[in-house]
């Protein structure tokens, strides 16, 4: 009878967890660059002087994320990059630490850092990008910065950085709890020339809204035969519990 009740408790638990994996997903299915989430699971046997040894724990692993690419959006605007490649933006977290999103939509804040669109500032060679004022902007391939200053002529063209882009090694890539990627040995990505940013264009979440919400109702039949099935030890708790009290 406890077995039974211990595979309907732990089964409920995961799918919760499960479920809380799902939802994050279908919120951030608009979301540019957005690396889309699964749970996984880890078992292990109850320890217990081996009494325990037929009950096995299901324990949550490290959360793991799909590396697919989304597809590429043209936008038209100036502003929004898409990475060729399987390059990664280096940007600031609210900790001050590095990490890495393929998030493009940049946005220029009242005191002139580059951001993304969370508000992550956008790292350079040497740390934060600021930019002054400036008549227009221009972003090369390669994620130079160039800009005309504000009441210069166009023949005055001042290169201000270069966004900084990097390699990771998936096997090592987690996706941290503010939502950037970082390497699970500390490890900084490696800067790199090879991949190329596309302006004008955003790379979209590699989230199918369809299939998230097939996945959210899939989770909720099974959460519900979980209920069912430790309501059911519980009855046939009570019924035995009744027919011993009947002697």
């Amino acid at each position: 009878m406890d077995r039974m009740l211990y595979i309907g408790m732990t089964g409920a638990k995961h799918t919760q967890m499960a479920q809380t994996v799902t939802v994050n997903n279908l919120a951030n299915a608009n979301t540019p660059g957005f690396r889309g989430d699964f749970q996984t699971l880890l078992s292990k046997e109850i320890e217990g002087g081996g009494q325990f040894n037929s009950r096995v724990n299901s324990m949550g692993a490290d959360r793991a994320s799909s590396m697919a690419h989304g597809t590429m959006v043209a936008t038209g605007r100036e502003l929004d990059v898409a990475i060729n490649g399987d390059g990664w933006l280096a940007v600031q977290g609210a900790s001050g630490e590095e990490g890495y999103s393929r998030r493009g939509d940049l946005q220029i804040s009242a005191e002139g850092l580059l951001t993304n669109g969370a508000g992550q500032p956008i790292m350079g060679d040497g740390g934060p990008i600021t930019l002054p004022p400036y008549q227009s902007l221009s972003l090369a391939n390669d994620g130079t910065i160039s800009i005309v200053p504000l009441g210069s002529g166009p023949e005055t063209t001042v290169t201000l950085g270069r966004i900084k882009l990097v390699t990771l090694d998936e096997s090592q890539v987690v996706k941290s709890e503010d939502g950037l990627m970082r390497q699970k040995n500390g490890a900084p990505g490696e800067p790199t020339t090879a991949s190329r940013l596309q302006s004008g264009n955003l790379e979209s979440s590699n989230v199918s809204a369809v299939e998230s919400l097939v996945a959210m109702i899939d989770l909720s039949r099974q959460y519900e035969m979980q209920v069912r099935m430790m309501q059911t030890a519980k009855d046939m708790s009570d019924s035995g519990t009744r027919m011993i009290r009947m002697e």
